[in-house]
């Protein structure tokens, strides 16, 4: 999985957000939002990542169990989906 081509993330009066530049900025209307665990993945997955190459991340980033930590990523990656920011080639 990775962040599509387009997205850059951007720090913008202390919020994490993430904008679309170039074509995808035609394509997508609006910004991203993130938390804090939000910009974590996010900046995984600009770097490429398998599910569990996440998982092993935010195990390692974050003093939570697997189990909440799989409930996270689950739903980041929903969104991310929705949003059509991901590739998962």
């Amino acid at each position: 999985m990775k962040t599509k081509k387009g997205f850059m993330l951007r720090n913008v009066a202390g919020k994490s957000i993430v904008v679309p530049i170039g074509q995808a900025s035609v394509d997508f209307n609006g910004i991203i939002n993130l938390n804090e665990t939000g910009e974590f993945l996010w900046k995984e997955l600009a770097k490429g990542c398998t599910y569990d190459e996440l998982l092993k991340a935010l195990l390692c980033e974050y003093d939570v169990s697997e189990d909440i930590a799989r409930k996270d990523i689950d739903a980041f990656l929903e969104t991310a989906r929705n949003a059509n920011v991901i590739d998962e080639d």
